[in-house]
């Protein structure tokens, strides 16, 4: 029987979504997650025993036993989806016989989930994800098969691994697949990070080189546009028109006609 104390512990959760941060979904396969954080939760308020049947009420009018049951039903209720509530709801019955209603949704479901979690491996592809994010994705899909029974070998899951990168990958995937012994998943997910950051770093210097000639070729176009010779104004034209025409008068006009006199 739990302590007062303890028992005051379990009603003074209010908010069970600020405890349990999965919300259980059948379509998420997040099953095992969400049990094991439901769990740790029960077990951690000394309630656990409302699911595995260690905790039973001492007889049909235990009234402590029955409010502790209900706000542990609570919690199972209040942590899934509204789709999959409906898909478990029934009136009455214990914290337990929803427990067990969850549990058999997926279980019962293990050859079915197993395809599909597998049909997802092989046609996982990176796109836009770093390799961080992608290793993340291909590592929980290979969890859940581990899960339905349906576990994927080292070297099955590496080869899905280099079959959705892109080309820019394909100088790396070309060294890991011909290393000797073949990597586990974990060293050719460092392998590829590795090969990332290089990929970026070269790609960043390129954009610094590309901004940089940009400059130049602004600047030798601003030298170029000041050797230009300025444009001359109305007024400066006509200016040196006539001083063109005095210097004629004075000079030049002389010579011509004194050389056509005798």
């Amino acid at each position: 029987m739990a302590a007062p104390q303890q028992i005051e512990r379990v009603y003074s959760v209010t908010n069970i979504k600020q405890n349990i941060l999965i919300i259980l979904d059948a379509d998420d396969h997040n099953y095992d997650a969400w049990r094991e954080l439901l769990l740790t939760h029960c077990q951690s308020f000394d309630v656990a025993g409302h699911l595995d049947r260690t905790t039973l009420p001492t007889n049909d009018d235990d009234m402590v036993w029955k409010k502790q049951d209900g706000v542990v039903k609570l919690w199972l209720y209040g942590t899934v989806t509204k789709d999959f509530f409906r898909s478990i709801f029934k009136t009455g019955g214990s914290s337990r016989e929803v427990w067990l209603r969850i549990e058999n949704f997926f279980r019962n479901n293990k050859e079915a989930r197993a395809i599909q979690l597998d049909h997802d491996l092989r046609n996982r592809t990176i796109g836009d994800q770093t390799i961080q994010a992608y290793c993340q994705d291909l590592k929980l899909i290979s969890d859940l098969l581990t899960n339905v029974d349906a576990p994927v070998t080292e070297r099955t899951l590496v080869t899905y691994l280099l079959n959705g990168l892109n080309a820019k990958y394909d100088n790396i995937i070309n060294v890991i697949i011909h290393r000797q012994p073949f990597p586990t998943f974990e060293e050719a997910r460092s392998m590829l990070l590795l090969e990332e950051d290089r990929l970026n770093k070269g790609k960043k210097n390129f954009t610094n080189k590309a901004s940089s000639s940009d400059d130049k070729v602004l600047a030798v176009t601003d030298a170029t546009n000041d050797k230009r010779p300025a444009q001359t104004t109305p007024q400066q034209y006509h200016n040196k028109g006539r001083g063109s025409k005095k210097s004629q008068n004075r000079g030049g006009g002389r010579g011509y006609y004194n050389k056509q006199c005798p």
